[in-house]
């Protein structure tokens, strides 16, 4: 996704951002306790307020103005926009500090390093290149009668995890999920080619048993021509279809890393956006009957990071938020600012 990419681009040139020492809880929690959570009406009061004032801003797409939008409304908006309400509660808060931590990280960024283009917001409410977000407006279209009960959820979920950020090194992290995995999530460095330490590939077994996980997309030989041909110009086909595509390696984790297409050479990530596969995670054959490519994918996404089926799953199984986040962002810290 290219909204990862950008933020890749920033960790990867060490980008120095100026943050305050916060207090931090452990990723691994060597006395085995729980770390304390303020729970009282008092402070979650004060959190809340605090999460009021303070603001981002967000470029609005269609009328070019930036607009000003409370901490708290933007993480509630975005887990209305990225994770369904029916999801645990606990899978929930996860989704909200990975919101709160991507936007966190972006509003850094662009203190530091402005985009022009964003005119001096944060983010865009462009989901193709930000996180999306969506208003309570906008949230109440989308879930119809269902909103009263689906947004109380969400604000209940994100009030509770308001305070909290996840960090490596004193800076956001770069707070990548998927919908599902392939099984297992795949590191930051098999998909956009750098090390990212708490990106890595880590189990998720319980996506291969979520909705839609197996799925076949099929794709006539005149369709497959021409979106290769976007992206690979100087392809040679040969008159049999059947021998235009062969793939070549894998990640342990499933995602095809390098396909020959017309004897050039493409990545699985490539070929899987002109596509339009649902991952990179693909087996392909060619039916010669039907006269057409049959793909089937695993998982839905570039597979990295939280996986929001298996953090629901962990959730069904009785893990909490935090114990959620230190399995999708293995070393990462959960801190309170």
């Amino acid at each position: 996704m290219r909204k990862y990419l950008a933020i890749l681009g920033g960790f990867t040139a060490s980008l120095v951002l100026l943050t305050a020492v916060p207090a931090k809880i452990s990723g691994k929690n060597v006395s085995g306790q729980a770390p304390a959570v303020s729970t009282g009406a008092t402070k979650a009061a004060e959190s809340e307020a605090s999460a009021s004032a303070k603001t981002y801003a967000m470029l609005d797409i269609t009328s070019g103005k930036v607009e000003k939008i409370s901490v708290r409304d933007y993480v509630i908006g975005a887990v209305c926009a990225e994770m369904p309400a029916t999801f645990e509660p606990e899978a929930l808060k996860a989704q909200a500090v990975a919101a709160h931590t991507y936007a966190e990280r972006q509003h850094r960024m662009e203190q530091e390093r402005p985009t022009p283009e964003l005119c001096g917001a944060d983010f865009s409410n462009d989901s193709s290149l930000y996180q999306a977000c969506f208003t309570e407006n906008q949230a109440r279209r989308y879930y119809g009668d269902n909103f009263e009960a689906a947004y109380a959820k969400i604000c209940q979920a994100a009030d509770e995890v308001l305070p909290y950020l996840l960090e490596y090194e004193e800076e956001p992290i770069i707070a990548a999920f998927c919908s599902m995995s392939a099984g297992k999530t795949e590191s930051a460095e098999a998909v956009w080619g750098s090390p990212v330490a708490y990106l890595i590939s880590v189990d998720s077994e319980a996506d291969t048993a979520a909705p839609k996980y197996l799925e076949t997309k099929s794709v006539t030989p005149e369709d497959f021509r021409a979106a290769v041909e976007e992206i690979c110009p100087d392809t040679v086909w040969d008159e049999d279809p059947a021998k235009w595509i062969q793939v070549g390696t894998c990640t342990e984790a499933g995602t095809v890393q390098s396909v020959t297409v017309g004897g050039a050479a493409v990545s699985g990530q490539d070929l899987r956006r002109c596509l339009e596969l649902r991952s990179a995670a693909f087996s392909v054959i060619y039916d010669a009957e039907k006269k057409e490519f049959i793909f089937t994918t695993k998982g839905y996404g570039h597979g990295v990071g939280m996986s929001q089926y298996g953090a629901n799953a962990m959730a069904k199984e009785g893990a909490d938020w935090k114990e959620i986040l230190q399995h999708y962002y293995p070393g990462a810290e959960i801190v309170e600012g």
